[in-house]
Order: C-alpha cells, then sequence, then structure tokens
C-alpha cells in the first residue's frame, strides 16, 4: 500500500496539528519497524512543498524509514489551485502514484487515482469564520461540506469532533476515524511534585487567538488579582496572531502590568522549562478538536483548568477543573482554588497523571492504519472524479 501523507502543517514551528502531522508519520514507521503486519504493508511517502521552509534535518533522521518528495513551490499559489481548481494532482507533481492520498487538512490533495483521505480537528471554522483567518477563512467554509462527501476517509481527532462531521457534515459513522494525539515523546514523566512553598506561574499554552479565549482569561485572572494581590504571574506561550495586539495592550497596563508575560511560539525545551515552573495550566477555550496542552499537562502532573466546551471534557474528565469560559468569576475562582488548596491541587496531579496514560501514540497510528485497509477494502469498486472548482 502506497501512501503519501501530507507533511506540510509540521515544516515550521511544530503546534498541535504539526505535532499530529509528525507523530503519527513517526508511529507508522515504528509500527511498520516492530513487524504490525498491517502497517508492514506501507510505503510511505511524505510530501512537503514551500518556497522557503524545508524538512528540519531533526525531522529528516526521524523519519528516515519514509521517502521525502519536497518541491519549491510556493505555498499561496498551489494552495488556492489545489482548493479552488483541484489541479495540480499530486502525480504530476511527485512523478510516483498512490494507493491512499492523505491531506492533514479538511480538504482533499487532488490525485487522479488511489484513495482520497482528509483530515478535520474541529469545526470551528464553519460555526465562527470570523475567528479565522486565510485559507481557513476564505476556503474551508465554502469547499469542507463537497470535500467530505468526497473522501474516502475523513480522520478526526476526537468523538468529538466525530459527532460534528456526522451531524453538520452528513459523513457516515464508518467513513470517519478517530486518532487522539498520544503523550508527546519528549514528556519523560511526571515533574517533581510542587513544593505548596514555591507556588508556581499560571500557565497557558497555544495560539494566541480568539476561540482561545485570552480575553476572558485576561478578565479571570485580573478579577483574581483584585481579590488576591499575591496571586501567581501569568505565563502566555504560543503564536501570536493579529488579534493578539489588544491582548498585549491590555498586559501593559494597571493592574497587569509586570504581572503577564508573553513568550511567544515556544520550543519543546522551553516548554518542558514552562510546565516546570507552572502550578497550573488554563485553557479556556471557546472550542477545542482535542486540546493537546491539557494533555501534556495531566502527563507531567500539572493540575488543569479548562472549558467545558469542545473536546476538552473528553480529553480531561474528571481530572481537572471544567469551567464555562464565558463565565469570568467561575474562572477565577478555579484559578484561585487550585494556586490555595494544596490538596486540591495534589488530587488534580495525581489523577492527571494516571488519566494521561490513556493516550497513547502507537494506539493511534494503529486506528489509522485499520482505517485506511478499511477505506481501501470499501473503495475496490473504483473511483470518484477529483473535486474541482469552489462548488465540487
Amino acid at each position: 500500500m502506497t501512501l503519501l501523507l501530507d507533511y506540510r502543517p509540521a515544516l515550521r514551528d511544530r503546534t498541535g496539528v504539526g505535532e499530529w502531522v509528525h507523530q503519527l508519520a513517526l508511529n507508522l514507521l515504528a509500527l511498520k519497524a516492530e513487524g504490525d503486519p498491517a502497517a508492514s504493508l506501507i510505503e510511505l511517502t511524505l510530501w512537503s512543498s514551500s518556497w522557503r521552509d524545508r524538512p528540519a534535518p531533526s525531522a529528516l533522521r526521524e523519519l528516515s524509514g519514509a521517502r521525502f518528495v519536497d518541491r519549491r513551490v510556493p505555498v499561496g499559489p498551489l494552495t488556492w489551485a489545489w482548493n479552488r481548481v483541484g489541479w495540480p494532482p499530486i502525480e504530476a507533481l511527485t512523478s510516483l502514484t498512490f494507493d491512499l492520498v492523505h491531506s492533514t487538512t479538511p480538504l482533499l490533495v487532488p490525485a487522479r487515482s488511489g484513495l482520497r483521505v482528509c483530515t478535520i480537528y474541529d469545526l470551528d471554522f464553519l460555526s465562527h469564520p470570523e475567528r479565522t483567518r486565510a485559507e481557513m477563512r476564505r476556503d474551508f467554509p465554502a469547499l469542507v461540506h463537497a470535500h467530505a462527501a468526497r473522501a474516502d476517509l475523513v480522520v478526526t481527532i476526537s468523538e468529538y469532533s466525530k459527532a460534528q462531521i456526522e451531524s453538520r457534515l452528513a459523513v457516515a459513522p464508518d467513513r470517519i476515524a478517530v486518532c487522539r494525539p498520544g503523550v508527546p515523546s519528549w514528556i519523560a514523566g511526571p515533574l517533581p511534585q510542587r513544593s505548596p512553598a514555591s507556588p508556581g506561574h499560571l500557565l497557558f499554552l497555544g495560539t494566541l487567538e480568539p476561540r482561545k479565549n485570552i480575553a476572558g482569561l485576561l478578565a479571570a485572572y485580573r478579577l483574581l488579582v483584585e481579590r488576591r494581590p499575591s496571586a501567581p504571574p501569568l505565563v502566555l506561550a504560543g503564536q501570536a496572531t493579529p488579534a493578539a495586539d489588544a491582548w498585549v495592550a491590555a498586559t501593559q497596563a494597571p493592574p497587569l502590568k509586570g504581572r503577564v508575560t508573553i513568550e511567544g511560539y515556544v520550543s519543546n525545551e522551553r516548554r518542558a522549562e514552562l510546565y516546570a515552573g507552572a502550578s497550573l495550566l488554563v485553557l479556556p477555550s471557546l472550542d477545542e478538536g482535542f486540546g493537546l496542552p491539557a494533555l501534556e499537562a495531566m502527563a507531567l502532573g500539572v493540575p488543569v483548568v479548562a472549558s467545558s466546551l469542545g473536546a476538552l471534557p473528553e480529553v480531561v474528565g474528571a481530572c481537572g477543573i471544567l469551567v464555562d469560559p464565558a463565565n469570568v468569576r467561575d474562572l477565577a475562582d478555579a484559578l484561585e482554588a487550585v494556586t490555595t488548596d494544596a490538596d486540591l491541587a495534589a488530587r488534580l496531579r495525581d489523577a492527571g497523571i494516571t488519566r494521561a496514560g490513556r493516550f497513547s501514540w502507537p494506539a493511534s497510528a494503529r486506528a489509522l492504519v485499520g482505517a485506511y485497509a478499511r477505506a481501501v477494502r470499501r473503495g475496490s469498486g473504483g473511483r470518484r472524479p477529483a473535486p474541482r472548482g469552489p462548488r465540487a
């Protein structure tokens, strides 16, 4: 089985989607090396295209069992042509043919032959296009219904997102595969338990975008500071978007001035340092297809305060404090409770460590291999034409 996996989301700084793509590729290769019967049949090709960004040397080493096809093609024009015209087909760009072509976005990679797979992490872009930008705003809402209908397989990352795809895109459940993220490989185990005498900072990790509810978090933190002037500082770590300008300005005025640090995108090494210094992770998102920082924090033994919306309850369960992200007072109460109640923090730490053990990258890769095999069996009767144009 020849498989092309679109590696482009992992080319630059690997955020949640990029890490998901990289880890699935890595674990598909690991299953094959271990002699897994189904994975051993897969010949993996990773597709990379950018005018300036190349696969990192470390990624090339880690993924040496795959073939990389890397083309210097400007991202914007290729994306527009693929999404809007359905051209050029991947075979013309790679000089290869494939049994499966797996797009790691909601829109299919054009292909002349083989089965087509797309990946839909969540449908927030459909509910709230105003919270998105670029390709996600221009193309995804207009085209996702048609592409999902034509896909031989739709891959997603949580049962929450699967239910959304079934109900809103009318995709049959047997054509959807859930491949949940696992605990990242850079996490070796839980951190030493933090002493109540040395409280750490409050930590937010994620892209600084409207969906992450940064405005609500800053309002809750402002309330916490007014209640408890000795409250720990807040660290916001993640890639900034244009919307972040207003939040940055808010942190430069009292009562937040000098109490909030904005880190920007952080490497895994810096990420580990920030968790080590944290008393809790707060993730008050308005929607999440999964919420990888919550899983990271639980695996490390960092208590979690998270939104009750999206897939976060599925990830955190009863092992963190879940709050309505629109209720600033409840969010402030949760932050105060975890930072002032050592017994509560210890219970959340222990419960989170246990729950994180349920999330595994090898299990996710096995689920994907099984879904590929089922798609191949279903698709043996022939191919549908590649989508073309904005209504395809």
